[in-house]
């Protein structure tokens, strides 16, 4: 049983966001209860880090932590044509001189549990293996929250302010209609982990690698990981995907023959447990707050796997709304304004990586031929792969990019 029966702040959810909200609450003098459905730690997919999350891992105090904890380091990204022409890997540290341009390539079970614990060592109330039964949102005072603890007794939570951390489960969002699929991101997941795949090798630096396939239909991603394994994902239109009358084992198998990069890299490789699946995972809300709630991470939305970006907007949303909520409880006000004054500014840096993302998905869209004709928007492109979107406006590179996507759609040459 949790011993209080009533909290400052309900964290549902002990994700990146979720943990990154309540430890900036907690830390703040303010009671702070954070609830995680599953074990911690638990498996979850999002293994490959944008390089800006060092700031947020500084503001944590866990920078030394990341560094002991035997996480593959990742230098950069390296992007595959389908036609297997490999790109130079993109190196972080060649654009960019500070502290932050490097990151890593995590297990998210031990990932997660850092958090989880440096939540609870700020101060927050830290419950796993607890169910969110049912949320009573109130139009004054205090939201109820119905929990299952572990073991299987229930009980009643009041609270101020519940941030929603729920991931895709998105409970809040989903109870208030909120949620508004992308309709041209309807994508689906199939992954796994392989034993003895191919490695950089030789000093050279460890990369997130990003192979399209013959087609263009789908993508992999290919994630070493500290362990010896690595991860690796095909991502594609959820009808291409899951509807074809295969299982998702045989559908994997026929496009890492679609795809040479892939076959090379797995060839003396072995699969370690069994394939996982994702799907329709592109949406977003269209409020991030209310009069005592707010939304961080996945709750509040995801874009699509391909830049990295879903772990590195759940730890931003988390420090964003985690401060929001730790100044109104301070000044007693809770208003949806309030926890929700930093969505403006947020969604300001993720319009240009959803930008980017679509940009990707063109399949007559090459990024090499892009930057050959415009070398100038190297910076800005440095800038949202790390995902310096906040304090930067790479907005810039779309005043050529835009122009470029529309010549491809109506079939005119883009050549310098």
């Amino acid at each position: 049983m949790i011993a209080n029966r009533s909290y400052d702040c309900i964290v549902i959810g002990a994700g990146p966001g979720g943990c990154t909200a309540a430890a900036i609450v907690a830390e703040q003098g303010h009671s702070t209860l954070i609830v995680e459905r599953d074990e911690v730690p638990r498996f979850h997919v999002g293994e490959s880090l944008m390089p800006e999350s060092y700031w947020i891992f500084e503001r944590l105090g866990i920078v030394r932590d990341l560094e002991q904890a035997g996480f593959t380091r990742k230098h950069g990204v390296q992007f595959v044509s389908a036609g297997d022409k490999e790109t130079k890997p993109f190196v972080f540290a060649e654009h960019d001189d500070r502290p932050s341009n490097m990151s890593w390539h995590v297990k998210r079970a031990d990932f997660d549990k850092l958090l989880f614990d440096t939540a609870f060592n700020r101060g927050a109330t830290c419950s796993d293996q607890t169910r969110v039964l049912d949320i009573e949102i109130k139009k004054k005072g205090n939201h109820l929250v119905r929990l299952q603890t572990a073991d299987g007794k229930e009980q009643e939570i009041s609270t101020k302010v519940i941030i929603d951390a729920s991931g895709q489960s998105a409970m809040i969002a989903s109870r208030l209609e909120l949620k508004e699929y992308y309709p041209d991101l309807k994508k689906a997941a199939i992954w796994g982990y392989f034993e003895n795949a191919q490695r950089a090798g030789g000093g050279n630096p460890e990369v997130t690698c990003i192979l399209n396939t013959k087609s263009k239909d789908a993508w992999f991603w290919y994630i070493p990981l500290g362990d010896g394994t690595v991860s690796v994902g095909l991502v594609g239109d959820n009808d291409f995907l899951l509807k074809r009358g295969n299982a998702p084992a045989k559908t994997f198998a026929e496009e890492v023959k679609n795809c040479p990069g892939i076959g090379r890299r797995l060839q003396d490789a072995t699969q370690v447990g069994k394939f996982n699946i994702a799907k329709e995972f592109s949406y977003t809300t269209s409020q991030m707050a209310g009069n005592g709630w707010v939304l961080v991470g996945d709750a509040g939305g995801f874009i699509d796997p391909i830049y990295s970006s879903g772990v590195f907007l759940a730890l931003k949303s988390g420090v964003m709304a985690g401060e929001a909520v730790a100044e109104g409880l301070h000044t007693g006000d809770i208003s949806g304004k309030q926890l929700g004054r930093w969505a403006d500014e947020y969604e300001s840096g993720v319009k240009w990586i959803r930008k980017l993302v679509r940009a990707f998905y063109n399949k007559n869209f090459s990024f090499g031929d892009f930057m050959k004709k415009h070398p100038q928007h190297v910076g800005n492109l440095t800038d949202l792969l790390v995902g310096r979107v906040f304090d930067r406006n790479p907005g810039e590179m779309f005043d050529d990019l835009d122009p470029w996507l529309e010549k491809l759609a109506k079939g005119e040459s883009v050549e310098a």
